[in-house]
């Protein structure tokens, strides 16, 4: 599978992680956008009455294409994943740490563990291209809460399991990608 017009192989599952502002969506995005399919973008991000959430949301919303679909989902990730995945397309979920701290503060206990495993077994199975973006938390001091000591723990167990699904695994600083397994970009 190559990007159209390049001569440059493109993985099916591509995982790209990097602290805030690194980078990281910039490069997921010019990635699908770079193959010349169609993209569905899946946006995990909540507002509620966060302002500087909604502020985020609108610094992604005014980068994106306006041809591409956006769907917005902020649990059923695999589920998401399975309708709107298709050969020569390409899904871009941006991003998993909003996903998992969605499923952390949910209602229903047992709903992240079913969540991570239905995204685990859905994505070696989907057709076309998955790029998935999420922020690498685990570099800094370990955080003093119990909630956000296993959300840390969540993020990182996450991250090893979708490293060993995809084909290339990407990490930004400064916005200068480092491919950490894979095909260089």
């Amino acid at each position: 599978m190559k990007a159209a017009g390049q001569d440059v192989e493109l993985s099916r599952r591509e995982l790209v992680l990097g602290g805030a502002r690194s980078g990281k969506s910039r490069l997921a995005e010019r990635l699908v956008e770079a193959t010349g399919w169609p993209v569905t973008y899946i946006a995990t991000a909540t507002q509620g009455k966060d302002e500087e959430m909604a502020e985020r949301i609108r610094h992604h919303q005014a980068r994106r294409p306006g041809h591409w679909t956006l769907v917005e989902e902020p649990l059923a990730l695999a589920q998401a994943l399975n309708t709107h995945a298709e050969p020569e397309c390409c899904v871009l979920v941006d991003c998993l740490t909003l996903w998992l701290t969605n499923l952390l503060l949910c209602d229903d206990a047992g709903r992240l563990a079913y969540e991570k495993a239905a995204l685990l077994e859905t994505l070696p199975q989907l057709p076309g291209r998955i790029v998935l973006v999420s922020n690498e938390v685990g570099q800094g001091i370990v955080p003093m809460g119990a909630l956000s000591r296993r959300f840390v723990d969540e993020a990182g167990w996450l991250h090893q399991a979708l490293a060993e699904r995809c084909e290339r695994v990407s990490f930004v600083i400064a916005g200068l990608p480092q491919v950490l397994k894979g095909p260089a970009l």
